[in-house]
């Protein structure tokens, strides 16, 4: 059971991942809202950032793992 403390770090990181994007996800409207009184490309702007930054974090920690051999 080597890697038992691995993956509960493993774990840990995905948690911490979901915990953070859940939370912006939450703010967001109200962001997106105050944003678009400047302007709505950056409101845009922004959402569009939040969602592609959700997959692109998950995306680079797999491309980690693998080239540790995991």
């Amino acid at each position: 059971m080597s890697g038992a403390p691995e993956r509960k770090a493993q774990a840990l990181a995905a948690l911490l991942i979901l915990f953070g994007t859940g939370l912006a996800f939450y703010f967001l409207p109200k962001i997106m809202i105050a944003l678009g009184a400047v302007s709505p490309w950056l409101a845009g702007a922004f959402g569009a950032l939040l969602v592609a930054g959700f997959f692109l974090i998950f995306w680079l920690r797999a491309r980690y793992q693998r080239r540790r051999g995991n």
